[in-house]
């Protein structure tokens, strides 16, 4: 399977960059790429489900505040991200279905503790080979 991210190095925080062939793709990629680097996905069930919703001005300010919200999922809730199921997207709004498992210290292994996600070097662009974007994380 082709990687659809990598980390990028960076002073005090850490970023990804994030590849899709369209706007959906990337979105879902970025959301997975989160859960990546918190915990081992590999393990997660999905069992349980939930829609959220963000808004934004345009591309990248949605894609801060999408990961935001998924980012609250572990924070604020101790949910761990599976799956993601993008219901509909436009460049100023995203709702989508989550597949995730309760956190539960004996069966899950949180790897990083992200504090939140940063507009710092935000990009979100499309290009005739797809769409990419870059994200930095405090830590």
């Amino acid at each position: 399977m082709k990687k659809t991210y990598h980390l990028i190095d960076h002073t005090a925080d850490f970023g990804i960059q994030v590849f899709g062939s369209d706007s959906q793709e990337l979105f879902t990629n970025a959301a997975l790429a989160l859960f990546d680097v918190i915990t081992e996905t590999d393990v997660l069930k999905g069992r349980d489900s939930c829609n959220i919703t963000a808004s934004g001005e345009d591309w990248p300010d949605l894609m801060i505040n999408w990961l935001r919200e998924i980012l609250y999922l572990w924070n604020g809730r101790e949910m761990l991200v599976k799956s993601v199921q993008i219901l509909s997207l436009s460049e100023n709004k995203i709702f989508a279905k989550i597949c995730f498992d309760a956190y539960m210290p004996d069966r899950h292994t949180i790897n990083t503790e992200i504090k939140a996600v940063t507009y710092h070097q935000i990009q979100v662009k499309s290009s005739p080979s797809g769409w990419e974007a870059q994200i930095i994380f405090d830590i």
